[in-house]
């Protein structure tokens, strides 16, 4: 199984400070979606990872998280595309959980799901804390400028990120995935 995990707000839609809360405000990135088609149209298997404390904070619920996978989901199907699995944290930052990255419980679950060992499975995020969460579970962490990507480059943090590829966006990162492999 070639297997791939992507984080969501920054990596596949807009984020934003004030939280992502509705369907109406998941907004696909540029050449994000068609990023995530030739990945499956190419035989990946197409997972998510993604920090949902705006549930734990009151913002929305898992209702209108699950309109906003749905609304996903069909933006996803006019490319061809699609997504295999979504592992979310529900919990705030104070919640002890174990499945709030940079903690690898979401990467965990999403190895029970697929019966897979995610060593040097390739792992997209923008924060250094989906970095840390691929590190943990010997995954291969990419980094994308969008979202919070910037930031973290311009972070104190950034010498933990000195052998993690860079790239501008996922349609960037997916062109030079599947160009390592061809």
């Amino acid at each position: 199984m070639k297997l791939i995990i992507l984080d969501r707000d920054g990596v596949i839609n807009e984020d934003s400070d004030e939280y992502i809360k509705s369907p109406e405000e998941f907004i696909p990135l540029p050449g994000s979606l068609e990023a995530i088609a030739q990945l499956k149209q190419a035989g990946y298997t197409i997972a998510i990872a993604t920090n949902q404390s705006g549930i734990a904070r009151g913002f929305y619920d898992e209702t209108t998280l699950a309109a906003m996978h749905e609304k996903l989901a069909q933006l996803l199907d006019q490319y061809g595309g699609g997504v295999d699995y979504i592992a979310y944290c529900p919990h705030g930052p104070d919640d002890d959980c174990a499945c709030r990255k940079p903690l690898p419980g979401l990467l965990y679950e999403i190895a029970e799901h697929f019966k897979i060992d995610l060593k040097n499975i390739p792992m997209i995020g923008d924060s250094l804390r989906d970095i840390q969460a691929a590190r943990q579970v010997g995954g291969y962490p990419i980094l994308v400028k969008t979202g919070k990507g910037e930031r973290t480059l311009a972070s104190p943090a950034a010498d933990e990120l000195k052998d993690v590829p860079v790239y501008a966006n996922l349609a960037a990162a997916v062109k030079a995935i599947l160009k390592s492999v061809n």
